[in-house]
């Protein structure tokens, strides 16, 4: 069977790319690189396809980069560039190559993913994988100059791809569990009118409480601990802190 050109040559960039984030990691043992992971988290994707050349912060300075014609974008600048609304849409676009304005992208210096995507699984777990990976380039954005708003920032990149942006449970990862995910919204409701911190607190850490911390919820206690940033215990407490003051910032008012 005869493939096109343009998608034999995508599938070649693609084995380079995960090659490429592969020797990013130390003293692993040599093995084929994966075209597609099982995961379709939006940090696993990006780490696989576009860290390589656009970087692990996504501020085009990966290892694949100086090789490259034009240097990658800085993909957190995004919003600011649209004048501080993240694109939501345009960003698909690039993605799945739909659309791209710039000639040059498609071809070597970018792969076309929609159609590489398609050719291996299901247009379901498609659709689910871009979706995820522009929550995840949106979570990478520059906070304005004196924004605090860190909170939001580590719930969409670690929640919001179960509980959506929002918190409501509606996130693109949703469907794929036995249970759908709570609305975080309402925990102030569900508590006579006052926010449980510190049970919100053991939960996201996972200490004390048995339901959450198996595969349909990480522990992030130790997820952040064991992740490629390599936090501190404090550190962990701290990140995590951070994200229980936005959930409660985010909940439903009580009605008296």
């Amino acid at each position: 069977m005869r493939y096109p050109r343009g998608l034999v040559r995508g599938v070649l960039a693609v084995g380079v790319l995960a090659g490429a984030a592969a020797a990013l990691g130390a003293r692993a043992e040599p093995q084929a690189p994966k075209i597609l992971i099982d995961s379709v988290a939006g940090h696993d994707s990006f780490d696989l396809y576009c860290s390589p050349c656009h970087g692990r912060t996504g501020q085009g300075d990966g290892p694949v980069a100086p090789a490259l014609k034009s240097q990658p974008a800085d993909l957190t600048r995004l919003t600011e560039l649209g004048g501080g609304t993240f694109p939501t849409e345009g960003v698909r676009a690039f993605v799945i190559g739909v659309g791209r304005p710039i000639a040059a992208h498609g071809t070597s210096d970018m792969p076309v993913w929609g159609p590489l995507f398609r050719f291996f699984e299901s247009d379901i777990r498609v659709r689910e994988r871009v979706a995820n990976i522009v929550t995840y380039i949106e979570s990478l954005q520059r906070q304005p100059a004196g924004s605090t708003d860190q909170g939001a920032r580590l719930f969409k990149t670690y929640c919001a791809s179960c509980h959506g942006v929002n918190g409501r449970g509606s996130g693109p990862a949703s469907e794929q569990f036995r249970k759908i995910p709570p609305d975080l919204t309402k925990y102030t409701a569900r508590n006579g009118g006052v926010f449980p911190s510190e049970r919100v607190r053991r939960i996201i850490d996972g200490t004390g409480v048995a339901a959450h911390g198996d595969r349909d919820m990480p522990v992030w206690g130790d997820a952040f601990q064991g992740g490629r940033e390599g936090l501190t215990a404090d550190g962990a407490k701290a990140r995590i802190d951070l994200i229980v003051r936005f959930l409660e910032a985010i909940q439903e008012r009580v009605a008296h």
